[in-house]
C-alpha cells in the first residue's frame, strides 16, 4: 500500500515537462503561474526588508536611466511574448556599491545593484545586455524550472516519510520550492538560452550587440582578476562565453540594422 501511495504521488511528476522558447525540454513540476505567485511574495518581502534597511535607491537620474532602458526591453518582451503583457514589471535599485549583480524573478520582478554601475562603468548598451539576459530567464520560465529542480531534489524526503510512517506536509510545496530555488543558480544550458534571448531583446530594443562582448570583458577583468563578481558566481558559464556571444552578433544585427530605439514600457521603480 505504501509503495502504491508513493507511486501515485510521483506519477504526475513523471510527465511534467515543457518546452523553452529555444525548443529545449524543461522539467516542470511547478507551473509558471505558481512560480509567478510565489515569486511575487518573495519579491515583496525582499523589497520591504530593503526599504526597512534604507537600501532602496531614490536617485532620480539613475531611476530614470534604469526605467528607460529596462522599459525598452520590456516593450520588446511583451511584443514577442504576449502572455507577459499583464506582468507587473518592476525594478528595485539596491544601494550596494560592492555588489555586481542583477536578477529577474518570474512575473517580471527585478532588482539591480549599484555596484554594477560603480564597478563596471556600464554603457547603456551594456546595461541593456544585462537586463535583457535577466528578463530572458523569466521569459523562458527558468524560475519555475529552478523551483522544479528544488522540488525534485526534495520529494525524496516525502517518499521516505511515507514509507517510514513519519508525518509529512504536502501542502505549500510550491512555496517551499520557491524559497529553495532562490539560492539555486541557473544551469549552464539556461544561461546560454538567456544569452541568446537576451541579446535578441537588446538588439530589437535598439542597443548594439557588441556590448554583450564588452560587458563580459569587463566582468572578467573586474578588480584585476580577483574574486569573481556575484553576477558570475550565480551565472555559471563556460570559459568561451565571450566567443559564443561574439559568434551570435552577425545573426543578431540584421534584426534592427538601424538601431532604432523601442518605445519605453512603463516599469515601476520600487522605492
Amino acid at each position: 500500500m505504501k509503495m502504491l501511495i508513493v507511486t501515485l504521488f510521483f506519477l504526475p511528476l513523471l510527465t511534467a515537462c515543457a518546452t523553452s522558447p529555444t525548443g529545449r525540454s524543461q522539467l516542470m513540476l511547478v507551473s509558471p503561474e505558481s512560480a509567478i505567485v510565489e515569486s511575487r511574495k518573495a519579491y515583496l518581502t525582499t523589497v520591504d526588508e530593503l526599504n526597512a534597511d534604507d537600501k532602496l535607491v531614490n536617485d532620480p537620474a539613475l531611476s530614470r536611466r534604469v526605467a528607460t532602458i529596462t522599459g525598452r526591453l520590456v516593450t520588446v518582451a511583451t511584443e514577442m511574448y504576449p502572455s507577459t503583457r499583464n506582468w507587473q514589471w518592476s525594478v528595485a535599485i539596491v544601494d550596494a556599491p560592492d555588489i555586481v549583480n542583477a536578477w529577474c524573478m518570474a512575473g517580471g520582478r527585478m532588482a539591480v545593484y549599484t555596484g554594477l554601475f560603480e564597478k563596471l562603468k556600464l554603457t547603456d548598451a551594456e546595461f541593456a545586455q544585462i537586463m535583457g539576459h535577466e528578463i530572458s530567464h523569466a521569459l523562458a520560465n527558468h524560475t519555475a524550472e529552478r523551483m522544479s529542480r528544488a522540488m525534485a531534489t526534495s520529494v525524496g524526503v516525502v517518499a521516505i516519510a511515507i514509507l517510514s510512517d513519519k508525518p509529512v506536509v504536502a501542502a505549500g510545496g510550491a512555496a517551499v520550492a520557491a524559497r529553495l530555488a532562490l539560492g539555486l543558480p541557473n544551469s549552464r544550458t539556461a544561461e546560454s538560452e538567456a544569452d541568446q534571448i537576451g541579446m535578441e531583446l537588446a538588439v530589437r530594443a535598439g542597443y548594439d550587440p557588441d556590448a554583450a562582448v564588452s560587458l563580459w570583458e569587463k566582468m572578467g577583468s573586474r578588480e584585476g582578476g580577483k574574486r569573481p563578481p556575484e553576477f558570475l558566481s550565480t551565472h555559471p558559464a563556460p570559459g568561451n562565453r565571450e566567443l559564443t556571444l561574439a559568434a551570435m552578433i552577425p545573426d543578431m544585427r540584421p534584426l534592427n540594422p538601424t538601431g532604432q530605439l523601442a518605445p519605453v514600457h512603463a516599469v515601476e521603480i520600487m522605492n
